[in-house]
């Protein structure tokens, strides 16, 4: 048998795993913390694993590399310009490994990080496999602002040489394996789809092997560049000390009462359902991450680092799942989890709604009158897909200060863009209204509300406030970030208290 590659998918963090092997032996290639998925295909395929190679410590998962090695005791590929905290074996540029009938070569390909590593595995005879990690994807390369900003320009002409090598020294029937590039965050530019690719069809497509000029392909590249989760700081140090084995046995489970102090202490609690089930009616307090395929990406991108995390779902099989995704980023083990529907977690006085809308409603609205503040929570990317209709400001400041007496709309490219921010708001009494939309209609659904006679001398719709000023009679002033986790971030650490507080501000004003 010659050499088979099977793929493990993890679309939810738009990354993918790889058992490379040759019906008896294995190299396991970049894998995820939840290992029973590897480990079945194993059990599955009949074959031990013989080795297990990571490209380079990665940035947007906690890796599972570590783990399976001492379980199989495999050999454990690690670059050796690494520093990391545990016996590896450490490989440079050139080296060579034998598993079974396979070889595996290594080749430096620094960019997306600057110790990353590729590897040539074959068995000499058909065409050999290239695991490109971050390097080389499918019709672009891995992002190069992760290791430090300030070596960004230096680390894209790095990267830039790592894809030409790439190409270089393998044929083009060399088929290509990279680990980003189906969603990840890791990845720029634009991705091609499909599910297979060779070192010659990324001569035909991929920029970096198209591109003669160096220097524009460093500024487009850059240029190109958008938004990360936070979560990704804490990644780097994680997988240097040598992750232990995920735990995804059921959390404690919580009863109203204490879901109740949890709530009142600042603890996260997350109800996992889908956001229109949340927005009809959902426990005061809580956030509103529904369970879904980026799930994990923006609770880690908005959660505080650290704080306790309880899940609220209707099913068990909801928190097993959010657990599933939560460990892979690094969030081990919930504090707690409650089931049930919100009427059976709390009295009634402790729910809360807010209503739904449409960009053609709002555009009602504001004919007959009134002046909704609309708070667009898309990232710098997608809002150059379509216009803007409010201003940018700095990431750091605060939305906190809008929701006390604003009637507020948000409005995202994806579902928890804009339904993650209505759900602290929601739980500080605000009036709120949610729009949904995607970037491929949004010709069609902007204009209904700003009208090209609404746009004042800076281009900006009039009936939007700039940052910082007041957002009418209505309102409070208008603090806005430019990203569903720039925006949402600071409601629930600024939490309930800080807006009840200036709640209470107001009511005395009024009295």
């Amino acid at each position: 048998m010659g050499l088979t590659v099977e793929v493990i998918e993890t679309s939810e963090l738009g990354d993918r795993s790889y058992v490379a092997h040759d019906g008896k032996v294995a190299v396991v290639v970049d894998p995820q913390r939840d290992l029973d998925r590897v480990e079945k295909i194993l059990d599955d395929l009949g074959v031990r694993v013989g080795l297990v190679v990571e490209t380079h410590i990665h940035n947007d998962y906690v890796t599972g590399g570590f783990e399976l090695a001492r379980r199989t005791g495999a050999g454990y590929v690690v670059a050796a310009a690494d520093h990391v905290e545990f016996a590896r074996d450490a490989v440079t540029d050139g080296d060579e490994r034998t598993v079974g009938s396979l070889t595996v070569r290594v080749v430096a390909t620094p960019g997306h990080t600057d110790t990353h590593l590729a590897y040539v595995v074959g068995d000499g005879e058909g065409p050999p496999a290239v695991f490109t990690g971050g390097s080389l994807l499918f019709g672009s390369v891995g992002r190069t602002d992760l290791v430090d900003p300030a070596r960004t320009d230096e680390l894209t002409r790095a990267q830039y040489h790592s894809a030409r090598k790439l190409a270089e020294i393998l044929d083009d029937d060399t088929v290509v394996f990279p680990t980003h590039g189906f969603g990840s965050f890791c990845s720029t530019g634009p991705a091609s789809t499909g599910d297979h690719s060779t070192i010659g069809t990324e001569r035909s497509r991929n920029d970096a092997l198209l591109e003669p000029d160096e220097d524009a392909f460093v500024e487009r590249l850059i240029t190109g560049l958008t938004a990360y989760p936070s979560y990704y700081a804490h990644m780097g140090a994680r997988n240097r000390q040598g992750p232990g084995a995920a735990d995804l046995s059921a959390p404690e489970r919580v009863d109203a009462e204490q879901l109740r102090r949890r709530i009142k202490a600042g603890e996260w609690v997350v109800d996992l359902r889908d956001r229109t089930a949340y927005a009809t009616e959902h426990v005061h307090g809580t956030i509103g991450i529904a369970l879904g395929p980026q799930f994990a990406t923006y609770l880690g991108w908005l959660i505080p680092w650290g704080t306790p995390l309880t899940l609220v779902g209707e099913t068990a099989s909801q928190v097993t799942d959010a657990q599933r995704q939560l460990v892979r980023i690094g969030i081990d083990r919930p504090a707690g989890s409650a089931l049930g529907k919100p009427d059976e977690l709390a009295e009634p006085d402790e729910l809360r709604s807010y209503p739904k809308s449409t960009f053609a409603a709002i555009a009602e609205a504001r004919d007959r009158g009134d002046d909704p503040v609309i708070l667009d929570v898309r990232r710098h990317d997608e809002e150059r897909t379509g216009p803007s209709p409010v201003p940018r400001t700095s990431r750091s400041t605060s939305c906190s200060s809008a929701w006390p007496r604003c009637p507020t709309a948000n409005c995202g490219c994806t579902a928890q863009q804009a339904s993650a921010p209505a759900s602290a708001p929601a739980s500080s009494h605000a009036r709120v209204v949610r729009s949904y939309w995607s970037t491929t209609t949004t010709p069609a659904l902007w204009p209904p509300v700003w009208r090209p006679a609404d746009r004042s001398r800076t281009g900006r719709p009039s009936g939007v406030r700039r940052a910082l000023s007041p957002c009418g009679p209505r309102g409070q002033p208008l603090r806005c970030g430019t990203s569903a986790p720039a925006a949402a971030k600071i409601y629930p650490m600024t939490g309930h208290r800080v807006v009840a507080d200036r709640r209470r501000q107001v009511r005395r004003r009024e009295r």
